[in-house]
């Protein structure tokens, strides 16, 4: 069994060598993780109509030229997005359009979406070497053991690491399944035609309340909606022969916090404030070190240089 020291040692050196890309991930998935929890809780049943979308249509899209729309029920809005255009935002109230400045919370989980999954620099590849080194650090801290918790910062940094280890390691592997395509889905979604965006709104609302529907859009050249079921966000191929059940992406629910509305939001928020600690009382022990050292070997210095 290797050292303690060695395993310490190589914790501290690869958080430190990921410590930035963990930074932005784990407080972009923190911003990330309070979506569902204000999406869920903001959603009235029964506001959202056919008619009221189709309105919205008419006027906004007569030529059908909208690739896709969503529907953000925290700010009441409705987003029309075209390929290589500029979506179009419309308040699903008045059917009035609105800016995309006055959409500052969409703006935000926006935002924290394009850093999270690819730091803005399209660093998709930085993100998943970031979660296999949390992997790593997660499986380092296992191997030095039980440890003794006090009431110092070491004692906190441990009791957070093992009292959520559950969660924080979750947390990892989803993200890490997600960036490999993992989705442990057993259900084969037929792949046989296509339908228009708003044919397809047509067919969920026949079915399903569309004060639920979060998006409706294309994806690996099939038209697919996301709905929001009583906290939990299922997705549905839409074809001209009707609507079919994907089957439940796990990974990414869990790693969204889309499985149970507010308390899964809840979760990840829990989980990324513990992360966070993680690396702040980290950072703090690594500095504390680091100085008291530099301290330590300046004192020697001197005394060395008194003794002459």
């Amino acid at each position: 069994m290797l050292n303690k020291a060695i395993l310490l040692r190589l914790h501290r050196w690869l958080t430190l060598v990921f410590a930035l890309p963990l930074v932005l991930v784990i407080a972009t998935g923190l911003v990330l993780s309070i979506e569902p929890i204000v999406s869920t809780s903001a959603i009235k049943p029964g506001t959202v109509t056919v008619q009221a979308i189709e309105n919205i249509f008419q006027r906004f899209d007569p030529n059908g030229e909208a690739g896709g729309v969503s529907i953000q029920s925290y700010h009441g809005t409705l987003t029309l997005s075209r390929l290589d255009a500029v979506p179009t935002f419309v308040d699903l109230g008045t059917g009035q359009e609105v800016a995309r400045e006055t959409l500052a919370l969409s703006n935000v989980f926006l935002t924290a979406r394009r850093l999270h999954e690819g730091l803005l620099l399209d660093a998709g590849w930085l993100v998943a070497a970031s979660t296999y080194a949390m992997l790593a650090l997660i499986l380092l801290g296992i191997l030095m053991g039980w440890p003794r918790i006090r009431n110092t910062v070491p004692g906190w940094h441990k009791a957070i690491a093992w009292s959520l280890l559950p969660l924080i390691l979750l947390s990892s592997l989803t993200g890490l399944f997600l960036a490999h395509g993992v989705t442990f889905s057993s259900t084969t979604a037929p792949r046989a035609g296509r339908v228009s965006v708003i044919e397809a709104v047509r067919m969920v609302g026949r079915d399903h309340d569309l004060s639920r529907l979060e998006s409706i859009r294309t994806r690996g050249g099939r038209m697919m909606a996301r709905i929001n079921e009583n906290g939990m966000v299922e997705t549905y191929l839409l074809s001209p022969t009707g609507i079919f059940s994907t089957g439940r992406n796990w990974p990414r629910l869990l790693h969204e916090g889309n499985f149970a509305g507010i308390w899964s939001g809840l979760m990840n928020l829990i989980t990324a404030l513990a992360m966070l600690g993680l690396l702040g009382t980290g950072s703090f022990m690594w500095c504390r070190r680091t100085f008291s050292g530099r301290k330590r070997q300046r004192a020697s210095m001197l005394v060395s240089r008194t003794d002459r």
